[in-house]
């Protein structure tokens, strides 16, 4: 298996595969209904492979609970296509005190296609945010190594002129288990201010903030910003930010 991250990347925030510790390695094709009119993967189809490893990992551990996602950045190299096989590596990189990073490496063949750090926070039966415990910590604590992350989300607000304004309709599919829109079913949004306002240059970076859910009954609307080399994306209710998503561009 290949062991380094994509190039000019921040150590700091994406950080090796431990030598030692917990991590879980599945492995996936892509699927037509996967990918683009062009073949490459959707960023809502990696967001699924994403949450599913993760899914595969605690459900192997047997935590019970669930776990709501608050960020999760991609760095991008070359996006896998339609029939690659994938090799998908994940460990615990990090803790605070109510929530854990995630960090997952994308491999098609022996090409490192994505690096992904993702925030996710454990709730209770109530969906409020629990604390941690010494059976997290048995399990992750290891591969953590003591390295303590924070949950201060940084994405800005959408500026009041200038950006480009339309109902985002919700679907019952976007919905899970939860009752809340599937973090993954946000990006279906990017995706789709990306092919109704295509940008100069390949993707390279791209990241999502989950503020608050979204519920099937709510009246979204989706603002967004192109910019050079980068688009912004907000979701939005009531006027308040939900959702928002800022991808960059080589």
């Amino acid at each position: 298996m290949a062991s380094g991250l994509l190039t000019d990347l921040d150590p700091a925030e994406f950080v090796s595969v431990p030598a030692n510790g917990r991590r879980v390695t599945r492995r996936r094709a892509v699927r037509l209904s996967d990918v683009t009119g062009t073949g490459r993967l959707r960023l809502d189809a990696l967001a699924r492979y994403l949450q599913d490893v993760a899914g595969d990992d605690v459900d192997d551990a047997g935590i019970a609970g669930a776990w709501v996602l608050r960020r999760l950045v991609l760095a991008i190299g070359t996006l896998p296509r339609f029939r690659d096989e994938l090799t998908l590596t994940t460990f615990c990189s990090g803790t605070g005190s109510r929530f854990a990073e995630r960090r997952t490496t994308v491999q098609a063949g022996e090409r490192v296609s994505v690096e992904a750090v993702a925030l996710w926070v454990y709730v209770d039966d109530a969906g409020r945010p629990a604390p941690l415990e010494d059976w997290f910590f048995d399990l992750y604590g290891e591969a953590a190594a003591g390295r303590r992350v924070s949950s201060r989300l940084r994405h800005r607000p959408p500026p009041e002129h200038g950006t480009r304004v339309r109902p985002w309709p919700l679907r019952a599919t976007d919905v899970d288990v939860l009752n809340h829109v599937n973090n993954a079913a946000s990006w279906s949004a990017v995706e789709d201010a990306l092919w109704r306002e295509p940008q100069d240059g390949q993707l390279a970076r791209a990241e999502m903030e989950y503020r608050a859910p979204v519920d099937l009954g709510d009246r979204v609307e989706l603002r967004t910003l192109p910019g050079t080399g980068e688009l912004a994306c907000w979701l939005m209710t009531d006027g308040e930010v939900r959702t928002s998503a800022f991808v960059t561009l080589r």
